[in-house]
């Protein structure tokens, strides 16, 4: 099935949208045209996406954002529809009160984030800032939703006009921000991090240091064979995400020269699929070349060519850390979500291109977006087992009504079942026992 679209300029915003949610959401086409003629005689489903009406066709009036060429300051105030909350108003005589094209624009380019220079925490920008916050709709994949609305209208007045049920995907992510806890540092790691914790009095650290040490107990990162368990058959579905950077403040990791390091990243490379975690510095400006050093290690050590990425500390700017990630020869980024509350920072739970909105194109990076990670759950929002159990469950179900892929971002250190995350374990086992079942069904 195709859908016709009267327009009277085509842009590559318009194009983009149309493509987006049309072609990757409903599964069908979206035609453009600039030809009246040629749409008032079409007997094909078709929308009328100009300033006026033309006969008695479905008609909606557009928003002028995906006729602008340069990045504009738009805040749109709240449109009721059936109880629900939207934007960007239409006209009266448009078949929605909204503009679900431009809406969806304004979301999935980040309009807000190119514009936006009060950032927060790790130099993050801030969720509290963005509409689908102020709006109280974070929590569900409104794109997705639009665009099925935008098949029930369509179908409502073309009865014939079918499209695919979308179908849930699953992916699970781990990243390895520190590969082990005490093991493999080194003397001079090991000497002043024992000194800094008997300084600060915490025995129970210096007491769980030394017993790996000599090799009493193992180490309390050392989670691998509990995520080969619960991945076991459904390997394909795993990313893991290497943090490669050189030590700094915010990048502890073990030296990526390190022996026992580079076995660990070949070990897992030859089972499932990896990833470079672009350090947190190498997304400061005028340090580009970071960014190649690291994903440079990353080929040598596994023998292929890395096109997976996902910001340490999430640390997104806009454009330019999806440009640099394009200039290395990254093609998917699982970056676009937030660290402090779970849901949908683009209001999109199916990967999509970026585009550029300086460059006013569409790229061939693809985004990745996820919906929970553990450190949200336990750290941010402070949630025990049961109640982080009941959040990602909730999450799951948005994306599978929607036909979505839903994303989870873990790390091998809340995996050990200590301290702060204490049963966090089982909170993981079960998001991959739903997310795979879900995923199969």
């Amino acid at each position: 099935m195709m859908i016709l679209i009267y327009v009277e300029e085509i842009t590559p915003r318009l194009e983009f949208i149309c493509r987006l949610l049309f072609g990757e959401l409903s599964g069908t086409k979206a035609v453009l045209t600039s030809d009246l003629s040629e749409f008032r005689k079409s007997d094909q489903p078709k929308i009328n996406y100009s300033p006026s009406r033309v006969d008695d066709e479905l008609y909606l009036k557009p928003h002028c954002l995906l006729f602008e060429k340069t990045v504009t300051n738009h805040t749109p105030d709240p449109v009721w529809y059936h109880g629900k909350k939207y934007f960007f108003k239409t006209s009266a005589d448009s078949f929605l009160p909204f503009d679900p094209l431009a809406a969806s624009f304004f979301l999935v380019t980040r309009v807000e984030e190119y514009l936006e220079k009060e950032r927060g925490r790790y130099n993050c920008y801030s969720h509290e800032k963005s509409i689908l916050a102020r709006y109280s709709l974070l929590k569900k994949p409104v794109v997705n939703l639009w665009a099925n609305l935008l098949v029930e209208k369509i179908r409502d007045r073309y009865p014939g006009f079918k499209v695919p049920e979308p179908r849930f995907r699953f992916i699970s992510t781990i990243d390895i921000d520190n590969a082990w806890a005490f093991s493999n540092k080194g003397w001079i790691r090991n000497t002043g991090a024992l000194i800094k914790d008997f300084i600060t009095g915490n025995h129970k650290n210096n007491t769980a240091r030394i017993r790996t040490w000599r090799k009493k107990q193992k180490d309390p990162y050392d989670t691998y064979d509990t995520i080969n368990r619960v991945f076991q058959q459904y390997k394909d579905q795993v990313i893991f995400f290497f943090l490669l950077g050189d030590y700094r403040r915010y990048d502890k990791n073990i030296s990526y020269t390190n022996k026992n390091f580079r076995n660990l990243i070949r070990q897992i490379s030859g089972e499932y699929e990896v990833g470079i975690h672009p350090s947190y510095f190498s997304s400061e400006k005028r340090k580009e070349k970071i960014l190649a050093t690291e994903i440079e290690r990353l080929n040598e050590i596994t023998g292929r060519k890395t096109v997976k990425s996902r910001q340490h500390f999430l640390r997104l700017f806009f454009p330019e850390t999806y440009r640099r990630l394009l200039t290395n020869g990254i093609t998917e980024d699982y970056s676009m979500g937030y660290s402090a509350v779970t849901g949908f920072r683009a209001g999109i739970c199916t990967p999509y291109p970026f585009f550029d909105l300086y460059e006013n194109k569409e790229t061939n990076l693809v985004i990745f977006p996820f919906q929970v990670m553990d450190v949200t759950l336990r750290d941010y929002l402070g949630m025990d087992a049961e109640e982080a159990k009941k959040e990602i469950n909730s999450l799951m179900q948005e994306v599978k009504q929607a036909g979505g892929t839903f994303i989870g971002i873990w790390h091998n250190e809340s995996l050990n079942n200590q301290g702060r995350w204490k049963g966090y374990r089982e909170v993981f086992e079960y998001m991959n026992t739903q997310g795979f079942r879900m995923a199969h069904e």
